[in-house]
């Protein structure tokens, strides 16, 4: 089954369909496979031509994964084929394309197909979902953009006036040609510290603009022998094990980041043993090194940025950027320097995504309203209250700092097909998280970050809002969330059955069912 091309179709048409999942990364196609084993109908809206999410966009030279990569993988669907103990972005891509195919996921995907809007509709008790390839009207809509595909862009006076090459790390222009060439990155996180040692080596000279160090440790990377690589693929529970094992040294980290920050003290100490060992000259050492608690920010792991900056033609700048020229970089201090290509590698919109401004739930308002009035707030990172029959995957507070997404995405899978069997087995027609609950659950939530490094470290961080709540992390081990997301608790919201629904009044006539949409 597969849905047709929408260009021929007239706007007037929706099309019908049980559950929609918007985005195919991790998250989204995890979704569609589970959906298709429990038998359910459902399709994949995915703007890009690929599957893939954030591993599909992010090419920049150097990307590779920050968790290990026995845990990088859905349990149900191992990869013996790994190459390294950190896999870099194109094995992980590769691997998310596998599972699309050997799952069959393509065929219920729309490819190029960009969510404009989702409108709750009172009168149909349904989504009304609009694309750039046409209507869609869902029972069940089913959020799986995830966190971290929004670039962020800095809002610095006259950037938008460079002449040179510019771009963000998540769209690399790999057309532009930066050997020989004096290239700026702007930003010290996770995708920066991939790319200057990446780039470093070939460029002219390279200015790398800081604004807060981080924390980084050793990254314990290497290639796998072959006796390893035979046991994963043909000893039976050899890489189950190893997964085990990874996942239970890194659960450890929780108890200092979340509990007691005393516990943190040996990895801030690696940390500056790092710095010490790779950076010689003192005044560049103490650039990097940062000023607050190891944990607070995202830690992060490299064994080659700091000799990157170490080297003669990287210059690490801290004096903070004034404005960009048509030819350069000026810092407060008025020196300005000048540049052929600017990297922006300034993260993603987390808590601000573009996307809530396109999600109205059923008073009209949108989650981008919603969430800045009351911070982003949810109930299991699965719903929000005022949205009805709308599930998130990677919503509020299900980050991680220590170890893998996959593990928490695959919790919020189990209650999220639990609650459509839930919906279909008692044919309800809406469910609503209650918002007292909404409101109990994240109450607990901020008083278990109380704790935390996160709340204590003395930084500013992506995970805090404007209302200083931690509404990114999960404030716990993640053996905890799975637990409270094994099962749908049905008593945590309003339901309605699908009998007791009023009558729609204004279904159009030309409205199609998804199997009348099937291909022709």
């Amino acid at each position: 089954m597969s849905l047709p091309v929408t260009d021929t179709v007239a706007d007037a048409e929706i099309r019908q369909v049980d559950t929609l999942i918007i985005g195919s990364g991790f998250a989204g196609l995890g979704a569609a496979i589970r959906l298709s084993q429990a038998g359910k109908d459902f399709f994949v809206l995915e703007r890009a031509s690929e599957v893939g999410g954030t591993w599909r966009d992010n090419t920049y030279p150097g990307a590779a994964c920050d968790v290990p990569s026995n845990l990088y993988s859905y349990s149900f669907a191992l990869n013996p084929g790994w190459t390294r103990s950190f896999s870099p972005q194109p094995e992980i891509q590769e691997y998310i394309r596998s599972v699309a195919d050997r799952y069959d996921v393509r065929r219920r995907t729309v490819f190029e197909c960009d969510v404009q809007t989702a409108r709750w509709n009172t009168a149909t008790h349904r989504w009304d979902v609009a694309t750039t390839r046409g209507k869609y009207s869902a029972k069940v809509v089913i959020s799986a953009v995830g966190a971290l595909c929004e670039p962020s862009l800095p809002d610095i006076e006259g950037i938008s006036g460079f002449e040179g090459e510019i771009f963000h790390s998540a769209r690399w222009n790999h057309d532009a040609d930066l050997a020989g060439k004096r290239v700026a990155v702007i930003g010290t996180g996770a995708s920066a510290i991939q790319i200057v040692p990446a780039i470093a080596g070939t460029v002219g000279h390279l200015d790398v603009y800081q604004r807060t160090a981080p924390w980084i440790l050793p990254r314990f990377d290497r290639e796998y022998t072959a006796p390893e690589r035979f046991a994963f693929r043909f000893i039976p529970g050899f890489q189950r094990l190893s997964r085990a094992l990874q996942y239970t040294a890194r659960e450890t980290q929780v108890v200092g980041l979340a509990k007691a920050q005393a516990f943190m003290k040996p990895l801030e100490l690696a940390a500056r043993i790092q710095v010490r060992r790779q950076i010689r000259d003192k005044e560049l050492r103490r650039k990097v090194t940062p000023n607050y608690g190891i944990g607070c920010k995202r830690m992060l792991i490299s064994n080659n940025y700091y000799p990157a900056l170490d080297r003669p033609n990287v210059d690490l700048v801290t004096d903070g950027i004034a404005r960009v020229t048509p030819r350069g970089i000026v810092t407060k201090d008025g020196t300005e320097r000048e540049v052929d290509a600017i990297v922006v590698a300034t993260g993603f919109h987390v808590t601000d995504s573009p996307t809530f401004a396109g999600i109205f739930g059923k008073e009209g308002r949108s989650l981008a309203e919603v969430f800045d009035e009351t911070g982003m707030r949810g109930y299991k990172g699965s719903s929000v209250a005022g949205f009805p029959n709308l599930f998130f995957l990677v919503g509020p507070n299900t980050g991680l700092g220590h170890t893998s997404m996959v593990y928490m995405i695959e919790s919020q899978l189990e209650y999220v097909v639990d609650a459509i069997r839930t919906i279909d087995r008692n044919r309800i027609g809406t469910v609503e998280v209650r918002e007292d609950v909404q409101d109990e659950y994240n109450r607990d939530l901020q008083r278990a970050m109380r704790s935390s490094v996160w709340n204590n470290g003395g930084c500013a961080s992506w995970y805090l809002d404007k209302h200083g709540n931690n509404t990114t992390l999960w404030p716990g081990f993640t053996f905890e969330f799975r637990r409270i997301t094994r099962r749908f608790d049905l008593e945590a919201y309003r339901s309605v059955a699908e009998s007791d629904l009023p009558v729609a009044t204004d279904r159009p006539a030309q409205e199609r069912t998804s199997r009348e949409a099937a291909v022709r």
